[in-house]
């Protein structure tokens, strides 16, 4: 893939993002007939690197925004490709000892990557019903602009009730005990997508990753998938002809993806969100993912932030300032209420309005890259239990 490909991750609010193509060996040979395997490592490794370098550039406004998270996404998605891309190239080594374990240990953190991309699912739905209620307290305290009439008071009690049951959902008590019961999988919507016996493999993985309870949590599932993330030693790069690298790279941006994405959504049990990773200085991508996990466990310890553990989205912590704002606000008016009041109601409806419309524009395209995420990753196991099941015959 060329480089002006990646170099630009456009924002949620105006792209859609195809869907990449699936590459298989015979395809990836003829991309470049002169291309060898160390090109292909090298073109991983340029491809985690800019693409993490990009996403450590945002300022302090921009980061853990609703467009940064869906560059997050996208990038990951195109870094994943070009990962498979290198295990294509060499598949009979992918399926043969030692290398066959380490994709072992990766398939099994994938998998646990799909929890977490339905409680991210869960998470979208939840800003939905919070956008639903700020719909309704911009349109009691916006009338047209044609109106020149006052607010009235059933206006501003309309506005209340939406406010109080917008706070109920940006409680943090209520974030621990989410049950998901909901994946991925089949839906009836679905249509002909499931209709090939390849996909509907990886429906198999529905019951892994829909099977969660009440006692789930966010926090220890990516404290199992970061557990044995460690750098290969000489030996093990030599025994694997270099594959244990890809390998590792990998495993440590499907992290950072999936912790990223527990950081910005509501998420049942998030815990501290520390980083639980170090990664060796010789990788080039080493200093922008060290710099970026940094980042994240210290948005998740400031104080305003851990109040609101419904997640650290930039547009949900503008909507929970703005609803602290305007319930204490609408709490200490008497009616009649002045005119400097009204324009300081007014001035909140019109700052919620503009993260509604953020949100209206971005959670389809967050939701179908998650979702693609998803898919991406069951196809990829179906392809290396299949690759292993032709070596054992």
């Amino acid at each position: 893939m060329p480089a002006q490909d990646r170099r630009d991750f456009p924002c949620a609010a105006s792209v859609r993002f195809p869907s990449l193509p699936n590459l298989r060996r015979d395809q990836v040979h003829a991309i470049d007939d002169h291309m060898d395997q160390h090109a292909l490592l090298l073109r991983l490794h340029g491809c985690v690197a800019e693409y993490l370098r990009d996403l450590s550039v945002a300022d302090a406004d921009g980061f853990l925004s609703l467009s940064w998270v869906c560059k997050l996404l996208h990038g990951f998605l195109i870094c994943h490709e070009e990962f498979r891309a290198v295990l294509l190239d060499r598949v009979p080594l992918v399926v043969r000892p030692p290398l066959d374990r380490f994709i072992a240990d990766f398939s099994d953190r994938a998998v646990k990557a799909l929890d977490i991309c339905n409680a991210a699912r869960d998470g979208i739905d939840h800003l939905r019903r919070c956008r639903a209620h700020v719909e309704i307290v911009v349109a009691a305290l916006s009338p047209a602009s044609s109106s020149r009439q006052r607010l009235g008071e059933g206006q501003v009690r309309r506005a209340r009730k939406a406010l109080g049951e917008l706070e109920v959902m940006l409680d943090d008590k209520d974030c621990g005990h989410s049950y998901r019961n909901r994946s991925f999988g089949y839906s009836a919507g679905a249509g002909s997508f499931f209709s090939s016996s390849s996909n509907r493999r990886i429906l198999q993985l529905r019951s892994i990753s829909s099977s969660a309870s009440r006692s789930w949590s966010a926090s220890r599932q990516l404290q199992a998938m970061g557990s044995n993330v460690v750098a290969p030693r000489d030996h093990e790069i030599d025994s694997t002809a270099g594959l244990a690298v890809p390998i590792y790279t990998m495993s440590a941006v499907l992290l950072f993806a999936m912790r990223s994405l527990v950081a910005a959504l509501r998420c049942q049990d998030r815990g501290a969100l520390q980083a639980q990773i170090f990664i060796p200085r010789g990788f080039p991508w080493a200093a922008p993912i060290m710099s970026l996990h940094q980042r994240v466990a210290e948005e998740s310890k400031k104080k305003e932030h851990r109040r609101n553990s419904t997640g650290l989205l930039k547009e949900l912590r503008q909507i929970h300032s703005c609803t602290h704002n305007l319930i204490s606000t609408i709490d200490n008016i008497q009616f009649p209420m002045s005119e400097e009041e009204e324009k300081e109601l007014r001035q909140g409806a019109l700052e919620l309005s503009r993260v509604c419309e953020v949100l209206k524009q971005g959670l389809d395209t967050l939701e179908r890259q998650i979702m693609e995420i998803f898919l991406r990753i069951g196809r990829s196991r179906t392809e290396a239990l299949d690759l292993s099941s032709r070596s054992l015959r």
